[in-house]
């Protein structure tokens, strides 16, 4: 079976073009055109990626990513938006979405930047090396549920916040830049914004840290990046 998107898209001309685009690279395509449609949609079936716009009715973009940050985290999404301002970028990412496209934008890097991004969650799938990260004495990784245990409690990670705190834990006391991370975790010649980075660590650090304003484990280092420095790493 193909990969399953949800096109979440009001302009008709628009939501026509991506249907069309998608399926002739092989793709299965639904499509809504109100959030809250889409939010049901969501809910409803199993979807491998969602394509969605901010301004929308019934439900703007935003309230769609919160919805799917609560109930279907590990779904990856694509904004796909007119929405140009850096405020409107960062806050897209803080909510979880793994990827912002502004409109107007080539079709065939849309096209690349999905295939790119199901790669990557096929690539998670498989069996890693180490079926459990240890780091410090209260967390744990998972890499075949996608979960972080922290002092017992689950903690369910996104796709990208996921492999993010996976490659840092396995390279604990090195630093990265901004454009290492991207590189090495979003893939070479992803085209992204490096803001991307600094919120998937500023969500990571409200997840992993006892206080995330004073971070022990996902430390900056200025004007360079961020270093990974746990006060323990065992693999089990």
């Amino acid at each position: 079976m193909p990969p399953r998107l949800l096109v979440v898209e009001d302009d008709d001309a628009i939501a026509d073009l991506l249907q069309q685009q998608l399926q002739l690279a092989g793709y299965a395509v639904h499509r809504e055109a109100d959030g809250r449609q889409a939010m049901l949609a969501i809910d409803a079936e199993r979807f491998d990626l969602v394509l969605l716009d901010l301004m929308l009715p019934g439900a703007d973009g935003f309230d769609v990513c919160r919805h799917l940050q609560a109930r279907h985290r590990q779904t990856p999404v694509i904004i796909i938006s007119a929405r140009s301002a850096e405020a409107h970028r960062v806050l897209g990412l803080e909510l979880g979405a793994d990827d912002y496209l502004v409109k107007p934008f080539s079709m065939l890097e849309l096209v690349a930047r999905v295939r790119a991004l199901l790669r990557r969650v096929e690539l998670l799938r498989q069996p890693q090396a180490e079926a459990t990260l240890r780091f410090g004495p209260h967390h744990r990784l998972d890499t075949l549920s996608r979960e972080l245990q922290v002092h017992g409690d689950t903690i369910p990670l996104t796709l990208r916040e996921f492999d993010l705190l996976y490659f840092l834990a396995r390279h604990p006391g090195q630093v990265f830049s901004r454009g290492d991370l991207l590189d090495r975790v979003w893939g070479q010649g992803f085209d992204g914004y490096e803001h991307t980075v600094n919120s998937h660590i500023n969500r990571l650090r409200h997840k992993i840290e006892a206080n995330p304003q004073q971070p022990r484990l996902i430390e900056t280092v200025w004007g360079i990046g961020y270093r990974f420095s746990p006060p323990q790493r065992v693999a089990a």
